[in-house]
Order: structure tokens, then sequence, then C-alpha cells
């Protein structure tokens, strides 16, 4: 509509000198047109000549005034030209519909990183098992965009980009693995005691069965029984225990938890690294209690701890389950205005260790 006014006005506005003085506008028109047409050559000194739509409606306002005969010395362009030129404004004068873009629409940033997390998160997925994923979630994109942004990000879109990592590996095993470790320590008279740890991966459940000054095989087979019997029903969700080549344990020992279809697997010599997780917690161990308390004898050890086994497993948090202790299975739930709740403090190990918790 803008264009089709203003080619109306320049043509109203031209058309009146050339009532009033033909010759004169003849010549005007002609000096107009080459002079429009040295400006274009000028904006485009190299490649072929381009004309825009306003250079259009110039020469279309300008070409009732040239002389017919003088044509082809003066205008750039031929009729035809300027009949097609025509042709195509009446054709978008009278177009209504909505103007699209030509080409693939751009996948948004958010569905990218959608599909880069999916692919990091599930290692197996090919594109087409992320497109349906991706439906599932209501996105609805096709196969080809999602191989192209995997492709493009640096990452095989085949179904199979390699196995899993070690770490990935372990945590989908963790929930049937507990391992098994012996943790030293002396007294305040410089006897050395020993304590058998147990630790299940999937929980993070910490067991400390006994201690002891002798840590023979006889007793260390009674600590598997006694950690058998309490676990109970639980040795169901239980498929492997770890432990290291100590030659305190007996193949009575192993026995003892083949009985209950767990698989003993034993590390490899001298790679305390192969039994990682329980090294953690006997260092956990150590740091938080060991390491700042005098032990008398063994009652005394085996008391203290059995009060930690009770802290570690029902209280303290844990960054492999979101903050939860080993026991819990939610979070408490949150609380908005601290000063409607006291906080309550329990000693454990008087004041070694403490404990908080929101008064009833």
């Amino acid at each position: 509509m803008i264009v089709s006014l203003l080619y109306n006005v320049s043509r109203r506005l031209l058309s009146v000198p050339s009532v009033l003085l033909r010759g004169e506008a003849a010549k005007d028109a002609e000096l107009l047109v080459l002079r429009h047409e040295n400006a274009v050559l000028r904006r485009q000194r190299a490649g072929p000549v381009r004309y825009e739509p306003a250079d259009r409606l110039w020469f279309a306002a300008l070409a009732e005034l040239v002389d017919r005969r003088r044509w082809l010395e003066v205008f750039p362009v031929t009729p035809g030209t300027l009949l097609a030129w025509h042709r195509r404004f009446v054709a978008r004068k009278w177009d209504y519909s909505a103007p699209r873009r030509t080409g693939r629409a751009p996948t948004r940033a958010a569905i990218r990183s959608l599909v880069l997390r999916l692919a990091r998160e599930n290692p197996r997925w090919g594109h087409r098992r992320i497109q349906g994923e991706l439906a599932h979630l209501g996105h609805r994109i096709a196969h080809s965009t999602v191989w192209r942004i995997l492709h493009d990000a640096g990452i095989d879109p085949a179904p199979r980009r390699g196995g899993p990592t070690w770490r990935q590996f372990l945590t989908s095993q963790a929930q049937g693995i507990i391992a098994a470790d012996f943790l030293h320590l002396d007294t305040v008279l410089g006897r050395r005691l020993y304590a058998l740890v147990f630790l299940e991966h999937g929980t993070r459940r910490l067991h400390i069965t006994g201690v002891t000054a002798h840590p023979t095989q006889a007793w260390t087979t009674q600590q598997a029984r006694n950690l058998a019997a309490a676990l109970g029903h639980r040795t169901q969700s239980l498929r492997f225990l770890l432990r290291d080549r100590d030659g305190k344990y007996s193949q009575t020992f192993d026995t003892v938890f083949q009985a209950e279809d767990l698989h003993v697997i034993k590390s490899a010599p001298q790679a305390p690294r192969m039994n990682a997780h329980c090294e953690r917690v006997i260092g956990t161990i150590r740091r938080e209690l060991l390491d700042h308390i005098l032990i008398t004898g063994e009652t005394h050890a085996r008391q203290i701890l059995k009060t930690y086994e009770n802290h570690y497993n029902r209280h303290r948090p844990h960054q492999a389950r979101d903050q939860l202790p080993p026991e819990s299975r939610q979070h408490p739930p949150a609380v908005h205005n601290l000063n409607t709740h006291r906080l309550h403090r329990t000693r454990i190990l008087g004041g070694l260790i403490n404990e908080y918790r929101h008064a009833a």
C-alpha cells in the first residue's frame, strides 16, 4: 500500500509540468532518468546492476514523460522490463497471504540443551531414542534435527557411543554391593585393636560388627554370621561382597555370604582404590572420631564406634544421597519461619559430635 501511494503521488507531481510545458518537461524527465541511472551505477561499482524498489518506482513514474522515440537512448531498461516490474507490483498488491520464511525454523536453545543433556546422561541412547523421549516430554522434533544437534556438538549419534565409564558402572551396581575392610586403632597405652567394618554401597549404611585385639579367622567368620543375621531379608537385595586379600578372612567367611547368594569379589593385591568406598568411610571415622578421643580399651572402643555408627546411619548427611542419612528416604518438610521453630542440639560423645533438630 505504501509503495502504491508513493507511485501515484510521484506520477501526479511529475504530470503537472508536462501539461503546462510538454517539451521542457520531457527534457527534464530525460535528465532525471540519466542522473538517477548515474547514481545507481556509482552505488554499484562492481558486478551486475541491481535496481532497488525505489529505483523501479522512480523510473516507472518518469516513463510517461519521456518521448517514446528516445527510450532506447535514455532509459536503462527496456519497456518489457518496465512491464515486468509493473506485473510484480500488481501481484504483490493483491497477495494477501502471510509472508513466510524459507527454510527450516531454527531449533530453540532450550531444546538443544535438553538433547545434549539426554545424550550425556544416557550414553547408550541414539538420536531416534532421544527423539522418542522428547516426544514423550511434549517436544516433537524430527530425528534428523536431533542427529544434527548431536553431530554439531561432537557426539556420535549412533545408538552405541561407547561403554559406560567405571563411575557409571559402579553406580548402577551399587545397590547390590557390600564391602568389608579392617579398621585399626590404638589405645591410650599403645595397644593395637581391630574393628571389622562393612559398608553398603547403595545406601551407604555403615556396620561395625566388633572390636578385638586378636582378629583370627574364627572371629572374622563369627562377625560375618552376626552381620548376615542382622541384615535378615535385606540380603536379598545384595549380590556382591567386596573385600581385600587379607589373611584374616577365610573360606568359611566367604561361605557365610555365599549361602546368602552373594558372590565374593577380591580386590587386586596392593590396590586399595578397588575398595575405595570402604577406605573412604574408614578415613571419615578417623577424622571425625578417632583422631579426637583417647581409647582406654576394647569396651570403650566398642562403645564409641557403636555410637558413631548410629550417628552415621541415622543423622549424618551424605552427598551421594542428596544430603540424606543412610536410613532416611526423604527430607523433612521445609521450614520457612525460623522464629517459630526452636533449634535443639544433641551432644554425641560428650559434644565431640553435635546433632541438630527442630524442637517439637
